[in-house]
C-alpha cells in the first residue's frame, strides 16, 4: 500500500465514525483553546499594562512617601543600608513646599512634574446635561501630560502661569469631550464646564487611552494641583509625587542618586538617618504585573495539560476500541498484501487527524475568545504565534502517543486468527 492510499484510508474512516471522532475532537480543542485563548488575553493585558504603567519607560522614576513595593535598588531605591529609618518622620506625605522646593533645586537635565490626586467621584456638567459621580481629577503640571503618556487632541498644555495663579482652567478627557460636545476636539476648547459646581474653562481635550482593568482613562479631568489641593482634596495627609524623566536611559542611575541627594536635606534628614520617602523606577509596577501574568500562564498551562492528558486517555481508548471492531478489516488488509508497517500507519494518522482537527478548532476558538479581551482593553488583533504553534506540536504528540500502543497492537494480529474473529 502506498502511504497516500493509508491517508485516505485513515481519512474515510475517521468521517465514517463521526460520533466518536467529533467527541474526541471537541475535548482536544477545549484544551487547546483553554491554552491559546488565555495566553491571547495574557499578552492583550500586557501590552496594554506597558503602554499605561509605563509611559515614562525605563529612562522614569517617581519620589513618593509611601513604600508601594519590596524590591532593592535594582528595582527600587528606597533606603540606604547601614542607616536608620526616621521612625517619628514615617510615611509624612510630600508637602507642596517640599515637591516645588526639589522642582527648583534639582538641575539634573530632566523633565519634572508634581501630581497631586483629587477625587474620583466628581460630577461634570454643562447646562442641564451631567454625568454620574465617577469623573477622576487630576492635579499635575506643565510636565504631567509628557510624563504620563497623555496627548493633547485640540488645545493647549497647562502653563507655568496657571499653576502658580491657580485659575480654573482644565483639559479634559475624550469621554467627556464627546459626551457633551461631539467627536470634534475642538469644539470644547474656551466652553465653560462646572465640576463639583465649580466653573472652570476647557483649555485643551486630552487624546484617547482607551480602558485599564476596567477603568476609563478618558473619563478624566486635569487641572493644576493648585487648583486640586484647594477645591478638590482638602486631606492634610494627602502627597504630592514627583515625577522624572531623562533623555537616555544611561542617565537613570545619576538622576535617582542626585534626586536622593537633594530631596534629603529637603526632608529634613540627617547624615545618620535613612530615607523616609521611596524613589520607584516607572517600569517597577510593569514588571511586577508581567510577573503576575506569570503565574495566569502558568495556570493555563496547567489546565491545557490536564485536559490535553485526558484527551490522550480517551483517544487511546477510542483507538483501542477501533483495532477490536476493526479486526476482520484489518485481516482483509493484510490478506491482500498489506504488511505491518501499512496497518501501524493507518491508525497512527488516525490518531494524528483526530488531534490535528481538535488543535484547528482549538486555535481558532481560542484566539477569538482571547481578543475578547483584547477588544475590551482596546488594544490591537492578537495572533500568539508561539503558542499556537506550541499548541499545533503539542497535540501531534498527543496523536502520536495517544495512537502508538493501538497501532503496534493492530500490527502483530495474526491475519488467519483476525479474518475468524468474531
Amino acid at each position: 500500500m502506498r502511504l497516500s492510499d493509508t491517508i485516505s484510508l485513515a481519512y474515510r474512516t475517521i468521517r465514517g465514525n463521526r460520533l466518536k471522532t467529533g467527541l474526541t475532537v471537541a475535548i482536544i480543542a477545549f484544551g487547546i483553546m483553554a491554552l491559546v485563548g488565555i495566553n491571547t488575553a495574557i499578552d492583550a493585558m500586557k501590552q496594554k499594562f506597558t503602554e499605561s504603567f509605563s509611559a515614562m519607560g525605563a529612562n522614569g522614576f517617581t519620589i513618593h512617601s509611601r513604600k508601594w513595593f519590596q524590591f532593592n535598588r535594582d528595582g527600587v531605591k528606597s533606603e540606604r543600608k547601614g542607616l536608620r529609618e526616621k521612625k517619628s518622620n514615617a510615611n509624612v506625605p510630600i508637602s507642596k513646599y517640599q515637591a516645588e522646593t526639589f522642582v527648583a533645586r534639582y538641575q539634573y537635565p530632566a523633565l519634572v512634574a508634581l501630581s497631586f490626586n483629587g477625587v474620583q467621584d466628581a460630577v461634570v456638567s454643562v447646562g442641564d446635561r451631567k454625568t454620574n459621580p465617577n469623573v477622576r481629577v487630576l492635579g499635575g503640571n506643565e510636565n504631567y501630560l509628557e510624563l504620563n503618556g497623555y496627548t493633547l487632541a485640540a488645545g493647549r498644555n497647562l502653563s507655568a502661569l496657571d499653576i502658580r495663579t491657580g485659575r480654573n482652567v482644565a483639559i479634559i478627557g475624550s469621554t467627556l469631550a464627546e459626551r457633551f460636545f461631539g467627536k470634534n476636539p475642538e469644539t470644547p476648547v474656551e466652553k465653560i464646564i462646572n465640576i463639583n459646581n465649580l466653573p472652570f474653562r476647557v483649555i485643551g481635550v486630552l487624546g484617547s487611552k482607551g480602558s485599564t482593568l476596567g477603568m476609563d482613562q478618558d473619563n478624566v479631568i486635569l487641572t493644576s494641583y493648585t487648583n486640586v489641593r484647594h477645591f478638590f482634596n482638602s486631606n492634610p495627609n494627602a502627597s504630592f509625587n514627583i515625577m522624572v524623566k531623562v533623555h537616555d536611559v544611561k542617565l537613570i542611575d545619576g538622576a535617582i542618586d542626585q534626586a536622593q541627594g537633594v530631596f534629603r536635606p529637603i526632608r529634613r534628614l540627617e547624615v545618620t538617618e535613612g530615607d523616609n520617602f521611596n524613589i520607584d523606577k516607572s517600569d517597577t509596577f510593569v514588571k511586577i504585573l508581567l510577573t503576575n501574568l506569570g503565574f495566569i500562564t502558568g495556570a493555563a498551562l496547567l489546565i491545557g495539560a490536564i485536559t490535553l492528558g485526558g484527551a490522550a486517555i480517551g483517544l487511546m481508548n477510542i483507538m483501542l476500541v477501533a483495532v477490536r471492531e476493526r479486526t476482520k478489516e484489518i485481516g482483509l488488509v493484510k490478506a491482500i498484501g498489506g504488511r505491518r508497517r501499512n496497518v501501524r500507519q493507518q491508525f497512527l494518522f488516525e490518531s494524528l487527524l483526530i488531534s490535528l482537527l481538535g488543535a484547528a478548532f482549538g486555535v481558532i476558538l481560542g484566539v477569538l475568545l482571547g481578543n475578547v479581551v483584547s477588544v475590551l482593553m482596546s488594544t490591537g488583533f492578537i495572533v500568539p504565534w508561539g503558542w499556537i504553534v506550541g499548541g499545533i506540536v503539542l497535540c501531534s504528540l498527543v496523536g502520536l502517543l495517544a495512537g502508538l500502543y493501538p497501532s503496534i497492537k493492530a500490527g502483530r494480529l495474526n491475519p488467519i486468527e483476525a479474518l475468524r474473529y468474531e
